[in-house]
């Protein structure tokens, strides 16, 4: 898939990252696709993935 030169990441691939409704967590992200990250989580990485929004999101 092709990005878009003109959109700006918020967050770049293996960046650590946190959910607001949960921020103990920590999540790595994998990749990004359509306006969607998609993380893995950074203790259990054996454990599936989470597609979140960039607002459901905060960075560390």
């Amino acid at each position: 898939m092709k990005l878009n030169k003109n959109v700006i990441l918020k967050y770049e691939v293996g960046d650590t990252v946190f959910t607001k409704i949960n921020p103990s967590i920590s999540l790595i992200v994998k990749r990004y696709i359509d306006g969607i990250y998609y993380c893995g989580f950074q203790n259990d990485p054996d454990r599936w993935e989470l597609g979140l929004s960039a607002r459901a999101l905060v960075g560390s």
